[in-house]
């Protein structure tokens, strides 16, 4: 078999408040969002494309279909230039609506990092490598673009 590169293209988070949700991760990732559809949109990062879509886009799924505000097992992270920054950034955009789980903290690896509850639910890790052991291990696992897709 043929040595076959495989990588992350983007994450779906499905919704039953599409504009809620959207609004949310355009002030995460300051995205302009791109409705493919009037149930789809992708935020366009410089590592992935993360999907929003509704219920309904997945209908085809017959079998145990993805279902909103349902997700209890996955912890999204985005990795961030100045997480204190874009937290702030978020307070002031989302006001009440934003959930916080943990303010900005040192973790023991050496990253910043807020914990922050999306509007489905879903826990969402920002944070930044502030210390050299934290820097270096972000830039091991920063991706690069296989040579087919450049």
């Amino acid at each position: 078999m043929t040595p076959n590169t495989v990588q992350l293209a983007s994450v779906r988070v499905i919704t039953d408040d599409l504009p809620r949700l959207v609004r949310f991760y355009a002030v995460l990732t300051g995205a302009t969002p791109r409705y493919l559809t009037d149930d789809f949109v992708e935020l366009v990062t410089p590592s992935a494309t993360f999907a929003l879509s509704t219920p309904e886009r997945v209908a085809f799924i017959t079998d145990n279909p993805p279902r909103a505000a349902a997700n209890r097992t996955a912890i999204v992270e985005f990795v961030v230039e100045d997480v204190e920054a874009l937290f702030a950034h978020m307070k002031a955009e989302l006001g009440d609506d934003l959930d916080i789980v943990q303010e900005p903290t040192l973790m023991p690896w050496g990253n910043l990092s807020v914990l922050i509850r999306d509007p489905e639910g879903a826990l969402v890790n920002l944070y930044t490598p502030v210390t050299p052991q934290a820097r270096q291990l972000q830039q091991n696992r920063t991706p690069q673009m296989p040579p087919v897709l450049r």
